[in-house]
């Protein structure tokens, strides 16, 4: 299984953002998929996830300013990010996995905090 994030770069706050998540050898639909951020020293935090019902859920810390989406006919995940803010810097990683749930992290390691979990190799968004 491969994931890939694209979409990050720099952006001024305020400013919008969108990122993409493309795979292989997994199937997005009917799966539990989503996105968590790094930053250097913070703990890692979740962003946001679609379970494999369907539904959707961000944490409140998340302002309501992303919205998750997955396009089940091209197999892709997006994270559309809205009003950003310097402290939405940081590395942001796709995660996905047929039947584990995406859980909340506990470390400054998403991979090792979460496991067991597809990840991606992360893409930067940086906010100025």
């Amino acid at each position: 299984v491969q994931l890939v994030e694209s979409g990050g770069g720099s952006v001024q706050a305020g400013g919008s953002l969108t990122l993409s998540c493309t795979a292989s050898d997994f199937t997005f639909k009917n799966s539990n998929v989503g996105w968590y951020r790094q930053a250097p020293g913070n703990l890692c935090e979740l962003v946001s996830t679609i379970n494999d019902d369907g539904d959707t859920y961000s944490p409140d810390s998340m302002e309501g300013r992303f919205t998750i989406s997955q396009d089940d006919a091209k197999n892709t995940m997006s994270l559309q990010m809205h009003t950003l803010k310097p402290e939405d810097t940081a590395t942001y990683y796709c995660a996905a996995h047929p039947h584990r749930i995406l859980l909340e992290p506990t470390s400054t390691n998403c991979q090792q905090s979460v496991t067991g979990l597809y990840w991606g190799q992360g893409t930067q968004v940086t906010v100025s």
